[in-house]
């Protein structure tokens, strides 16, 4: 049955974008996000002035989440009115930092409209969706990624990102993305420390406990090696071997073997059961 005009989205099933986000397990790459976006001293103001991170420190990752499956896997009216959403959400963050951070000197002012902070945030996503899929998923052909980065550029516009600053191709954005770490202005600052603190050692009952430290040997794996030692993040080899044998076993004896309801998030199921599209697990394993 074909699908009714009304009920079209921004993207189709053969999106990159698409059958990348899909997978469950990239939501595992929460944490290197955040401490990604954090480590601008300017977005980690915003967190910390802006946000109810101290009590629920995952709420501003899940918001923003849903936000882009929404835009992703909605029809073109419900992506559109929740990049609005994000829109009205930015337009009220914005102040001041008390202190000097990083390159910034005292009274540096903020806000999260602006293209700088919005490219920095969406380049966060873009780095953790590849990089969690290439390590738990499979590797991409460099046209996928390309792909990738294509579809997300849309994604950046209706969240407010002028399309004057988005690198224009993944090669760019990849020289965007070392350039912004080697100039000094990527650092950890006592704002970052508390929202790592936060995200990595909230209080939680002992039976929890074996999760969270799976959850911060990912995030210390994955993180560049200088922002990785400015979180204090402990790193060795044994803890990179360990990493890499649990990637290996997810993406080879696990991964494939999940049902459906698990392995994709819902908003892509409900988007294909609108479409009335079967799950093809082969989309994700092509080589």
């Amino acid at each position: 049955m074909s699908e009714d005009a009304g009920q079209r989205g921004h993207f189709s099933p053969e999106s990159a974008v698409w059958w990348i986000a899909r997978e469950s397990v990239l939501m595992l790459g929460g944490g290197y996000a955040l401490l990604m976006q954090a480590a601008h001293p300017l977005v980690a103001a915003g967190i910390v002035a802006h946000s109810s991170f101290r009590e629920s420190p995952w709420r501003r990752l899940a918001g923003t989440m849903n936000a882009i499956y929404t835009v992703v896997y909605g029809t073109r009216a419900e992506a559109d009115r929740a990049a609005a959403r994000v829109r009205t959400i930015h337009a009220g963050v914005r102040g001041s930092i008390p202190e000097h951070r990083g390159l910034y000197p005292a009274g540096t002012c903020y806000a999260a409209r602006e293209p700088r902070l919005l490219l920095w945030v969406h380049g966060t996503l873009v780095d953790t969706a590849l990089v969690m899929h290439e390590t738990f998923v499979r590797p991409l052909k460099e046209e996928e990624r390309e792909a990738f980065y294509e579809d997300m550029k849309l994604v950046a516009k209706l969240f407010g990102t002028p399309a004057s600053v988005i690198p224009g191709t993944f090669s760019d954005f990849q020289a965007y993305r070392r350039e912004r770490l080697a100039s000094g202005e990527i650092v950890v600052t006592d704002a970052a420390r508390e929202v790592a603190e936060t995200v990595l050692r909230p209080p939680l009952p002992l039976a929890l406990r074996p999760a969270l430290e799976a959850l911060g040997l990912l995030t210390a794996g994955l993180l560049p090696e200088s922002l990785r030692e400015q979180y204090d993040l402990r790193w060795d080899r044994a803890r990179a071997a360990l990493l890499a044998a649990s990637a290996q076993a997810l993406r080879r004896a696990v991964l494939p073997l999940l049902p459906d309801i698990v392995r994709t998030v819902g908003p892509e199921r409900r988007a294909r059961d609108r479409r009335m599209l079967p799950f093809d697990p082969l989309t994700a394993f092509a080589r």
